[in-house]
């Protein structure tokens, strides 16, 4: 496989029709190898139109999300250089490596300990040194380190916690993917006041769940 080809293709064939047009954020999918963060077994479909299942993690659901997924995200994020970010979510730490890449300093919460080292050390491989990774449970955010410019969630939610939207920056922008299968919304929730934030869902994709979120109850009959 031609490494260089295969990146072009996946930016050519899958991100562009996805409506990723910014220029930024395609320079950025150039330059950050996705192929450095894909687990050893699986580094052949890292360019793949695919999530990649990330070994040794005791939540066997973790996944790489679709490079489409994460480079639509991204473009959501507009983040800026100065920006504060917050990622619930590491995983192998491709898409904090992206993140980094846009903004002044990222904090990655990671809940499994394996994904978690393997993501510190694949970001000092990669030579990302503005991202910090915490093994921790980060659902309820880290509002010691807040508040925060964009806050992102690598995975699917069933609902977004009041308590990572009370982190924002006035104007700040949180990032999920909310709902339930087969149903699922990419949401950008902006926060416009103290107590105000403006919802918007552009569009439909499926992912995994994060650990640590409550699922809403189900009632049998």
């Amino acid at each position: 496989m031609n490494i260089d080809t295969a990146r072009f293709n996946m930016i050519e064939q899958q991100i562009r029709p996805w409506e990723v047009l910014d220029g930024q954020v395609l320079s950025t999918l150039s330059s950050v190898k996705r192929e450095d963060f894909a687990p050893l077994a699986h580094k052949a479909l890292a360019f793949a139109d695919m999530e990649i299942p990330l070994q040794h993690s005791s939540n066997p659901g973790q996944v790489m999300l679709a490079p489409k997924v994460e480079a639509r995200m991204l473009q959501d994020a507009a983040l800026q250089a100065n920006d504060k970010v917050l990622e619930i979510g590491t995983g192998s730490g491709y898409m904090a490596a992206l993140l980094a890449h846009h903004a002044g300093n990222v904090i990655s919460y990671e809940s499994d300990a394996v994904l978690a080292h393997q993501a510190k050390a694949n970001l000092q491989s990669a030579g990302v040194h503005n991202v910090e990774v915490r093994h921790a449970d980060g659902s309820q955010g880290a509002a010691q380190d807040g508040p925060f410019h964009v806050i992102c969630l690598s995975g699917s939610v069933p609902d977004v916690p009041q308590a990572l939207l009370e982190q924002l920056t006035m104007g700040g922008r949180l990032l999920a993917i909310v709902g339930e299968e087969p149903v699922m919304r990419a949401t950008v929730i902006t926060r416009t006041g103290a107590q105000q934030w403006q919802t918007a869902q552009a569009w439909d994709t499926v992912a995994p769940r994060l650990h640590g979120f409550p699922e809403h109850n189900r009632f049998t009959f």
